[in-house]
């Protein structure tokens, strides 16, 4: 008796593909004092921490930006957060 392979060369329907290879999903909650590798890093700052979640100013809409904070440096400068998604420009953790 053949076992039944369950990959097959035609498409699922249903499934979801997010994105590419160079989108990645986060959750903003939990990005707080998370780390970051610059891709092309500038002045020697090249690994990074997110220090701060700025709050909207009406808790109930979207968390929009961070802080992140340069580890060689120590400078601060705001960011969306979704722009740490992109893997061309920030790899998760520091590397």
């Amino acid at each position: 008796m053949k076992k039944t392979e369950k990959g097959s060369a035609t498409p699922r329907i249903g499934v979801q593909v997010f994105g590419s290879q160079n989108a990645r999903r986060l959750n903003p909650k939990k990005l707080l004092l998370s780390k970051w590798t610059a891709v092309t890093p500038h002045d020697q700052e090249k690994h990074f921490i997110v220090t701060r979640v700025i709050q909207p100013e009406p808790p109930a809409t979207r968390i929009e930006s961070i802080e992140l904070e340069a580890v060689y440096s120590r400078r601060v400068f705001s960011l969306f957060w979704h722009k740490l998604t992109d893997r061309q420009q920030w790899l998760q953790g520091w590397q």
